[in-house]
Formats: structure tokens, C-alpha cells, sequence
């Protein structure tokens, strides 16, 4: 009996380690695979394979470690630490024609490359395969648009002249659905000008075979919760064919320090949208979560939205899309959200301020700002000392409070999300972003040494003039449809403006009605 009691365990132990052991063993997965490059599905265009190869993955692994560190050095550069996450190294970002659906993003932005690279490789990582990007200020300048235009899938618009010219016919000028917004400053004129840039983006995404459309600015990002797979594209393939629309309801950031300075890796705490909390918790812990601000959010609480790619497809502003022949058949995700990375940064106040040339008092800024908290941030930020603006961004855009954080987090009013600080993180760490700006000045020397000045602004004008003959193109075909819907139709539904999550006053006013 002790003999065996003894010998069973060891027994057991070899077996384990026989299980596990690794070592000199033939790989019967690896067989399978050509023996000169293993390749897995979505490989093609890939810098360390072929051009051909199927779709689906993003992957592929070569056999010959020597010439695999060669492309990787070369691709992505060297990564931002010897012993940083190297998860993306290798990884193709390329559009497959094979892979549906094709998910293509369009937006406005200013904003410079420390955010508008992590924003894009993030989507490209989750499945987008096209974005459609209309620049101006310092995204318009040939540092950062010669870096973007080097990136595949990319199609840069510039805010010139011609443009302008071109959307002031667009028919969206004799229309009613958006003639509340037109003629005023500050957010009023950015939002007629996203809408007249999505117009366009529609008739470019569709020239492009894209299935899905999104509009998001540079400080959001899209967390495709609920789906099989953290993955954008997996998400709306599960969508039914009839649906035309896809509603995300828009998490908040919640920002636990003033010092904040990439809102991407640093930020991991929202509030949740009012769709996505119990009624009772929403108004139960209403006051608690709003802490003395006008509003549950501090901007917009009616989330973004995809529309597919069709016919008589329109803008309803930039938070939702229409039709001209229908209505838009559309479902709310219960678990996916639009990460929004609001007023993140102390700078934000005085950036915003800086953008805008309305007067500080009540009455103008009105005028100037459809939400109250934008209101009364530009007014402090016109008024106030320095040290005044830091302890009114305290306490109202700070969470300082860790036991009301606790709380609100038990309850399910605050949530902690890592997915997307994780991913930009190895992103970052594997030199993915510094190898697009060194590639690009790489290319950048090649074409100057190869073409005159002339030729390089031609190219560099391409885009834009392609996009304006689109945009003409669409605007004379859709001419006859417009009028013809126009005399059916009395009056149009009107854009839906960014709005603030419902109050407990407008509860209790909807229950007495």
C-alpha cells in the first residue's frame, strides 16, 4: 500500500508533464502551412507576406525569424521600449476586399497626430476599414496630412475654397430639416458644416463599395461591447438586414485627476448613458451623478449613430442619418456604447474658448453653444483667473471624491472600461504610430527627389478634387428626387441637435402630462 501510494502521484506528475512538455516535438497545426510563410486568412497588401491570401484575420507569422525582425524593423520602427507589449507588431491594417461588412468612419477635425493616430488605428483594430477625414487647422497642415495620406484606407479633405463653394449648392441649403442651425456662430456653424461633410462622405463611402457608415469626432471612440468578439465589424455583421440605422448610447469620461495628458491611455472611468441604467438607479442617484452641473452629462447624451450604406441615405445632424424615401427602420445597443473623452484635459477650457468669438454673458453664448455646460465653461474660461478656472474644472469636471466613485460604481452609474486604453497602449508600445510618421517623411524624400513641386501639390490635391466631382455628381443626380420628395412632404423632420440625457424635472413633468 505505500508502494503504491507513493508511485501513483509520481506517476501522475509524469503524465502532466509529458501532456505539456513542448520541447522537440513537431507542431501537426504547423504542417498544414507552407513551410516558407505561415499565413492566416486577411493577409493581403500585408508588408510581410504576399498579395494573395484569403480574409478574416490580420495576422501573419513567417518562419524565418531573421527576416521577420528585418520587416518589422523596418515597417513599424523600433518599439518604444525593448520590453513593451509586442502584440501588434506584424499586424496588417489593411482592407481586405473579402472581409464584411466594410465599415468605413467619416469626421470633422482640428486636432493634431498625438490624437488623431491612436484614434484611427484603434478603429482600424476593431474592424474599420475606411475613413473619410475633413481637415482644417492644425489637421490640415502637411505634417499631419502627409502622414495621414501615407495610411491606407485614408482619404483626407481639405476646407478649401472650391470645397466651400462646392457645399454652398448643396441641397441641403433649400431644405427645412436643418434651417434652425444655419446662420449662427460658434457650435451652430460647426454642426451645419459636419452635416454638409457627411452628405458628401455618404455619395464618397458608396463610391467605395462601403456597407456601413459611422460619423465620430477624434475624441470618440467606439466600444463594441456585447458583440462574440471585441470587434466593430463582428458586431454589425449580427445586425438584421432590415435594420437601416444602429444607435450607440455614449458613455461620458470621468476623469479622476487634473494632469491628464493623453485621454486615451489615462482615462478608464464613465458614466453610463441613461439607456443603458434601471430608471430607478438613473433618478435615484440623479443628483449625486450630476454634482451641481446643469445636466446627467456635461455635453451630448443621445449617442451616434451607423447607418447602412443605401439610396436617398442623408444626415439628420451629426448624431443621426435619415432617407429621403423612407423612415430609417433602427435599433438602440443595449451594450455597445460611443466612448466620449470629454473636457478631459484642463486645456479644453481655454481651447474652446480660443475657437469661439462670442461675448462671455448669458444671452450671447446662447447664441454660440446649444448645451448649458459649454455655456458656462466658455464664460469661466473668458472671466476667470487661471487658478479660478482650475478649481471650478475641479469641482466640476474632476472626480475627486473616491467614496462617491465607489458608491456610483457599485451602483452602476460609473463603469470602468480597459479595452481600449489596453490596445492603444500595445499599439503605442509596438511603434506602430512612430512607424507611420517615420514612413511617411520616408516617402515624403522619395517624391521630392522623383517630381517637381508642381506634380506633388497635384497629388496632394487629388482627393479633394475627386471628393468635390462626387459631391457634384450626387448633387445633379439627386436634384429630381429632392424636389419631387419635397412637394410630397409639408414640413421635414428637423436634425437632431446634440442633447443632454433627460432630468428628473422632465420626468415628473412627462408623468403629470
Amino acid at each position: 500500500m505505500l508502494l503504491l501510494l507513493t508511485l501513483l502521484p509520481l506517476a501522475l506528475a509524469a503524465f502532466a508533464f509529458a501532456l505539456q512538455w513542448r520541447g522537440g516535438m513537431r507542431d501537426p497545426a504547423g504542417a498544414s502551412w507552407p513551410a516558407d510563410m505561415q499565413r492566416f486568412p486577411g493577409m493581403d497588401n500585408s508588408p510581410l507576406g504576399s498579395s494573395s491570401g484569403g480574409g478574416g484575420s490580420y495576422f501573419a507569422v513567417s518562419s524565418k525569424s531573421s527576416s521577420a525582425g528585418a520587416d518589422c524593423a523596418e515597417i513599424l520602427g523600433r518599439s518604444a521600449s525593448s520590453h513593451g507589449i509586442q502584440l501588434y507588431r506584424g499586424w496588417s491594417f489593411d482592407s481586405e476586399s473579402s472581409i464584411t461588412p466594410k465599415i468605413c468612419i467619416t469626421g470633422s477635425t482640428s486636432a493634431g497626430l498625438h490624437q488623431i493616430l491612436p484614434w484611427l488605428y484603434y478603429h482600424k483594430v476593431i474592424g474599420v476599414s475606411h475613413f473619410i477625414l475633413f481637415v482644417e487647422g492644425e489637421a490640415a497642415k502637411p505634417a499631419v496630412t502627409s502622414v495621414l495620406e501615407s495610411i491606407r484606407g485614408v482619404k483626407i479633405i481639405y476646407r478649401t475654397k472650391e470645397l466651400k463653394e462646392k457645399q454652398d449648392k448643396s441641397r441641403i441649403w433649400n431644405e427645412t430639416w436643418l434651417a434652425g442651425f444655419f446662420y449662427k456662430p460658434c457650435n451652430y456653424e460647426l454642426f451645419v458644416k459636419q452635416s454638409l461633410n457627411m452628405e458628401m462622405a455618404i455619395i464618397m463611402a458608396r463610391d467605395a463599395g462601403m456597407d456601413w457608415i459611422i460619423h465620430l469626432d477624434t475624441d470618440e471612440l467606439i466600444h463594441p461591447a456585447g458583440a462574440q468578439e471585441y470587434s466593430l465589424r463582428r458586431l454589425l455583421l449580427d445586425v438584421p438586414d432590415n435594420v437601416d440605422m444602429v444607435i450607440f448610447p455614449n458613455y461620458e469620461s470621468s476623469i479622476e485627476r487634473d494632469d491628464i495628458k493623453d485621454p486615451f491611455t489615462e482615462v478608464s472611468m464613465f458614466k453610463k448613458n441613461y439607456d443603458h441604467l434601471p430608471k430607478d438607479t438613473y433618478f435615484g442617484l440623479y443628483k449625486e451623478a450630476t454634482r451641481g452641473n446643469p445636466n446627467y452629462f456635461l455635453t451630448y447624451g443621445n449617442g451616434k449613430s451607423a447607418a447602412r450604406v443605401q439610396e436617398h441615405l442623408r444626415p439628420n445632424g451629426a448624431h443621426r442619418w435619415h432617407n429621403y424615401m423612407k423612415s430609417p427602420n433602427e435599433i438602440k445597443l443595449e451594450e455597445a456604447a460611443i466612448l466620449h473623452y470629454t473636457y478631459t484635459k484642463f486645456s479644453d477650457l481655454t481651447s474652446r474658448r480660443d475657437r469661439c468669438g462670442c461675448k462671455p454673458t448669458k444671452e450671447d453664448v446662447k447664441r454660440c453653444f446649444i448645451l448649458e455646460f459649454d455655456r458656462l465653461a466658455f464664460i469661466i474660461a473668458s472671466t476667470a483667473t487661471e487658478e479660478e478656472m482650475r478649481n471650478w474644472y475641479r469641482e466640476h469636471v474632476v472626480w475627486t471624491d473616491k467614496d462617491t466613485n465607489l458608491k456610483l460604481l457599485r451602483k452602476g452609474v460609473l463603469t470602468r472600461i480597459y479595452a481600449p486604453m489596453a490596445i492603444i497602449r500595445g499599439l503605442k508600445e509596438s511603434g506602430v504610430f512612430t512607424s507611420a510618421v517615420t514612413s511617411a517623411k520616408a516617402q515624403s524624400i522619395r517624391k521630392s527627389s522623383s517630381m517637381g513641386l508642381e506634380n506633388k501639390e497635384s497629388i496632394l490635391l487629388a482627393n479633394v478634387t475627386a471628393g468635390q466631382s462626387a459631391l457634384q455628381g450626387g448633387h445633379e443626380e439627386l436634384q429630381a428626387t429632392v424636389r419631387k420628395i419635397l412637394e410630397m412632404v409639408d414640413a421635414q423632420e428637423e436634425a437632431m441637435p446634440p442633447m443632454s440625457p433627460p432630468s428628473f424635472a422632465e420626468l415628473t413633468e412627462s408623468a403629470l402630462s
